[in-house]
């Protein structure tokens, strides 16, 4: 490239021709490269794998909102008992509930469609030989579940 932008050339060789209508490029494919469908808002609703792929990245902003909370939970802690109180009575409202119930639903399919990821990204072999990625998986299924079950033994009791 050029300081003024446009690609070098060797001295004496002819300007490339553009193609324009009227310079025996049909018209029609000249403005097809121009050609621009209007696309959906709602296009990835086509097919269920869009769905699932926009649901899934959707599912990230409710999983930082699960991480602001429990720092808005652990801020109100440390500052005391009536802040604590304060953080109780906004957690308690009608919509907090919603919105944290709706984020419990899309916390978990994140979770499901990583667990499900998880043998395109982990190969594992094991004298020798690969395993399989449904063994994988529940593996994966199965800490989870172990580990649920102690915070949930530790929590209640």
């Amino acid at each position: 490239m050029s300081a003024t932008g446009q690609s070098a050339r060797a001295p004496g060789a002819p300007a490339p021709k553009r193609t324009l209508p009227g310079d025996g490029v049909p018209a029609s494919s000249y403005f097809a490269r121009l050609y621009k469908p209007r696309m959906s808002l709602f296009w990835w609703l086509s097919k269920p794998s869009y769905a699932a792929f926009v649901l899934r990245e959707l599912s990230s902003v409710f999983v930082a909102w699960f991480v602001v909370y429990l720092l808005l939970l652990a801020r109100a802690v440390g500052l005391g008992q009536a802040e604590y109180e304060r953080f109780l009575d906004l957690s308690a409202q009608p919509w907090m509930i919603g919105l944290n119930g709706l984020t419990l639903a899309f916390v978990l399919y994140h979770a499901i469609t990583f667990i499900n990821l998880t043998p395109q990204a982990m190969v594992l072999d094991l004298r020798g030989r690969r395993v399989p990625g449904p063994l994988i998986t529940l593996g994966v299924y199965v800490s989870w579940l172990v580990v649920s079950a102690a915070l949930a033994w530790l929590v209640v009791g």
